[in-house]
């Protein structure tokens, strides 16, 4: 196949033309079960009627305007982040990892702003994946992404999830700026930190004078059935970022700041041309609409406990299943052996998965997954694993 895209990736060789909720259909009419969701994008699934209709009136209207003009959608994103997060400002991004730069730089004027010229780094976790810029990539630890572009940030160090003797002692010295944290552990094989150690990094950081930031690019927005993962252990930080799901499917990302927080970012410290538009503010509007009034939230809950049974059920059946991770819509299956010839299966019988972390399969539905479909997807994981 001849291409003029640069070699960043590795694609399937299908073709996917059209899809329905949690299906996806390729060019010569094959229908797939799709469980990645575009790697936690597709909250909506594919073609939701609701989200075509909005988003094809907003084409007839206005697209762009630029963040030097107002429209009728940002606000009201805004105002129901603020209230989903229990924050109080949002600043809106094209990606995750843009929402994690932004986050850099708003920890860093804070510091510059208080006059402590000594806290310039930053504190992430070991396993941690934050984004491919150079300045989330100095936040993210996995040596492979990060070799080939050093010298990043310097100034970041890493300390173990768990670990709360170690964050105290780096806490302690006054050095950082903030700590960076995912609650769970996506790439890392979906891989969720315990409640009590969240709880601790919220009260070293609130004692240390540091930043605390949660990375939930990938397990927030409603997709472990609670809006934040966080909220399931009670615990608060000053920054979120957020964005896969945040728009349905359309480029989308956002750092939501706390109230003592909002005056730090001044006109002219941070920016974006495209971050915010009316397009993708609208389908913003209409994802957390139904995620906060519609129901699908609740779904979310429900469905999640559905698939949870249905990964347990295998694991009694299977000894080569040695764990099962995640919540919601977030599960991971960790395999003995075979994750890779298991997901290669899974693709052949129609269902849509990712490896991770080497040896975890990692299930991310549509927020509109059905109880039949996570039935079939089950019963698809079921004989595949049988074959091993």
């Amino acid at each position: 196949m001849t291409t003029h895209l640069l070699s960043t990736y590795l694609p399937a060789p299908e073709v996917f033309i059209s899809g329905q909720g949690a299906t996806l259909r390729t060019a010569d009419g094959r229908e797939y079960l799709d469980f990645l969701a575009g790697i936690a994008v597709s909250a909506l699934g594919h073609a939701h009627p609701r989200l075509v209709a909005e988003l094809s009136d907003q084409l007839g209207k206005v697209v762009h305007t630029s963040n030097l003009y107002r429209h009728p959608y940002a606000e009201q994103v805004a105002e129901r982040l603020a209230r989903l997060t229990g924050l109080e400002a949002v600043f809106f991004t094209n990606s995750g990892t843009e929402a994690n730069e932004a986050a850099i730089k708003l920890a860093k004027k804070r510091a510059y702003q208080r006059g402590e010229t000594q806290r310039t780094g930053l504190l992430a976790l070991e396993g941690s994946f934050h984004g491919r810029s150079c300045g989330a990539l100095s936040l993210t630890h996995t040596e492979k992404y990060r070799k080939p572009f050093q010298p990043l940030l310097p100034g970041v160090e890493f300390v173990a999830p768990g670990d709360t003797a170690r964050l105290g002692e780096l806490l302690a010295t006054g050095r950082f700026a903030a700590l960076f944290v995912e609650p769970i552990q996506g790439e890392q094989g979906v891989k969720e930190l315990a409640g009590e150690f969240l709880r601790a990094a919220r009260t070293l950081c609130s004692q240390s004078g540091t930043l605390l930031v949660h990375d939930e690019v990938q397990c927030g927005s409603g997709r472990t059935g609670s809006f934040l993962a966080a909220d399931f252990h009670g615990v608060k930080p000053d920054l979120v970022t957020l964005a896969k799901p945040i728009a349905a499917g359309l480029p989308m990302g956002c750092l939501v700041a706390s109230k003592d927080l909002t005056g730090v970012f001044e006109p002219g410290d941070h920016g974006s041309t495209f971050a915010g538009g009316p397009l993708v503010c609208r389908g913003a509007l209409v994802f957390l609409e139904l995620l906060e009034d519609g129901g699908l939230l609740e779904a979310v809950r429900a469905r999640g406990v559905e698939l949870r049974a249905g990964l347990a059920d295998l694991r009694g059946e299977f000894g080569i299943v040695t764990e099962l991770r995640g919540r919601g819509l977030m599960q991971g299956l960790r395999l003995e052996r075979g994750a890779e010839e298991l997901q290669k299966k899974l693709y052949a019988r129609g269902l849509i998965t990712n490896r991770t972390a080497g040896d975890v399969i990692r299930i991310l539905p549509p927020y509109v997954v059905t109880t039949e479909q996570i039935e079939r997807g089950v019963a698809i994981l079921r004989s595949c694993l049988a074959e091993l």
